[in-house]
């Protein structure tokens, strides 16, 4: 059976991201949304969400470039004089690994984000990191600890099948310097008895995943639980935008009517993850 779960991340960042996340759930093929309890626009995010109780609301644990959810003085090793998480994820790596404070700052933001995420009443639907960084072995450690107290059953692990992407075009199917650290994570999560996927697409198109692209990867999707992760929004320069990503044209893909006609057509299970755990 080919099962689906397609995500929008960065849920709560900014109203436009919020307002693509309806659309395309109402009107596409949109399952799920990663929330990002500190964004700017996290309320309205909730907010919508309980307007859209089909919508699978997970956890986008944010450790780097972003506002923490502690009191940036309490977090005083992981965030910049700005009081934001810093931008450089190897230097910010490196601090989580050999300072012990860092560690003990780092497992009670962890914790405050999950009981952030608690404290809407939102049913848990999954949890992933921004940027990937729960591909961090401490980090994924802590991500477990506490997701386990708060009833974490999914987790994303970005392993992203390169021969699917070559049969769509060719020569996208590069070297992931990730996938080792990926593969890791879905080994411990599913020891752990996480629900992980068994191949995720995103990486290779993150910021570029057009109608062509989502078709593409609709008919040539391996059986299986498949995660496909976007960021749509109705405006390509919002205040925290990535540069280069093509939000809007996201937004058009997942609302695509030949994508749904795809789905249909291939007989493709659609929903959350809590469909599936």
């Amino acid at each position: 059976m080919k099962r689906l779960v397609v995500t929008s991340d960065d849920f709560g960042a900014a109203i436009a991201v919020n307002e693509a996340v309806e659309q395309a759930h109402r009107n596409g093929i949109l399952t799920a949304a990663s929330l990002m309890v500190s964004g700017e626009a996290a309320a309205d995010a909730v907010a919508r969400a309980r307007t859209m109780p089909k919508l699978g609301v997970g956890l986008h644990v944010v450790l780097v470039e972003g506002r923490p959810t502690l009191p940036p003085g309490q977090v005083s090793e992981l965030v910049d004089a700005t009081g934001h998480f810093r931008t450089d994820m190897v230097r910010a790596g490196i601090t989580i690994f050999a300072n012990p404070t860092a560690r003990r700052q780092l497992l009670a933001e962890v914790e405050a984000q999950f009981a952030a995420f608690a404290a809407t009443g939102l049913t848990l639907d999954h949890v992933n990191a921004h940027k990937h960084f729960h591909l961090h072995p401490t980090i994924a450690s802590a991500i477990l600890k506490t997701g386990r107290r708060y009833g974490m059953k999914s987790v994303r692990a970005p392993i992203e099948p390169r021969d699917v992407l070559e049969k769509i075009e060719p020569g996208a199917g590069g070297v992931d310097i990730a996938r080792l650290w990926a593969l890791l994570v879905r080994r411990r999560m599913r020891a752990a008895g996480m629900c992980v996927p068994d191949q995720v697409f995103g990486l290779a198109w993150s910021g570029a995943m057009d109608a062509a692209r989502v078709r593409g990867l609709i008919e040539h999707l391996p059986d299986g639980l498949t995660e496909i992760y976007t960021h749509p929004a109705t405006d390509d320069r919002y205040p925290t935008h990535a540069p280069g990503y093509a939000y809007r044209v996201e937004l058009a893909a997942l609302t695509d009517p030949l994508a749904r006609e795809a789905v249909v057509r291939e007989r493709i299970v659609l929903g959350g993850f809590t469909d599936f755990a």
